[in-house]
């Protein structure tokens, strides 16, 4: 008796879930975009991932799939999950960078990769890179509306940049290296013009100590 009920037990559960996968399978694209919208209205990140995915599998060409791209790569953005953000601008650039909003989704790259930034002496490789889009987007799109806000992040990041080389520099100096204290002072000046004018981060003690 107790194996019967087992069985029956195990085969509604099986019964109940290959139902629920047949009820998720070959839908039309409105669905999966209705419901990954709702997912995240709701705060249900990882399920509106899924659901996105499902979206993009079994509607490739659907013109929903743009839309769903921007709004998905823009609610990471908002809960501050910078990295699955700039996963979902790349798609995109990837098979939309001849649209004519491109300059604003690598506007939207550089912001989130920006917002990410958190520690003066950590996040070089992030400076740098970032540093290094902006630079490419000026190059590439000077008439953009978007160009005096990627202006505004880089001269943040360049004052950023010049605090990094100057600690560097004060650094070598310490230990009685000339030739590379005079190297990281000369990377200062060109980074900015005078330094004084740049108020140092402020982090809490504890954090200060390691940095």
């Amino acid at each position: 008796m107790k194996y019967t009920i087992y069985i029956f037990v195990i085969a509604i559960l099986f019964g109940g879930c290959a139902s629920t996968q047949e009820q998720e399978y070959n839908k039309p694209a409105v669905y999966w975009y209705n419901k990954m919208i709702k997912q995240i209205t709701t705060y249900q990140m990882d399920e509106a991932d899924d659901t996105y995915t499902s979206l993009e599998s079994e509607h490739r060409n659907s013109p929903l799939i743009p839309s769903a791209l921007l709004i998905i790569a823009n609610a990471h953005m908002e809960d501050e999950e910078y990295i699955m953000a700039n996963y979902y601008f790349d798609l995109y650039l990837k098979r939309y960078s001849i649209k004519k909003n491109a300059d604003y989704i690598r506007f939207l790259k550089i912001k989130s990769k920006f917002l990410s930034f958190e520690n003066q002496y950590r996040d070089q490789q992030l400076l740098d890179t970032t540093l290094k889009d902006i630079d490419k987007f000026v190059k590439e799109y000077p008439n953009s509306e978007y160009i005096y806000l990627v202006y505004g992040i880089q001269s943040k990041l360049r004052m950023t940049q010049t605090l990094f080389d100057d600690a560097i520099a004060r650094l070598y100096h310490r230990i009685d290296k000339p030739k590379a204290q005079k190297f990281y002072e000369q990377k200062t000046k060109n980074n900015w013009k005078d330094i004084k004018h740049i108020q140092d981060i402020k982090v809490p003690w504890y954090r200060a100590i390691f940095e």
